[in-house]
């Protein structure tokens, strides 16, 4: 997540921080602050969506979701 939105030599950055998706202050600064917000995966196979997926990586725009699920939020 960080690493997409913040290094332009990451693949995906062009997606990500490239068209200006960032992520909270919050979460850059602390893991512990990230998965205070988020909590623990429900299962192995779930990953970190954004509801609005032109919105930042946020406690109010993030959420947990299969891989399915992620993939229809385009």
């Amino acid at each position: 997540m960080i690493d997409r939105c913040r290094n332009p030599k990451n693949k995906y950055f062009a997606r990500y921080g490239g068209r200006g998706i960032k992520v909270c202050a919050r979460w850059l600064r602390s893991f512990i602050a990230f998965f205070a917000d988020m909590g623990k995966p429900p299962t192995r196979y779930h990953e970190i969506d954004r509801i609005d997926n032109d919105g930042d990586y946020k406690p109010s725009n993030c959420r947990w979701v299969t891989h399915k699920q992620n993939c229809k939020n385009r």
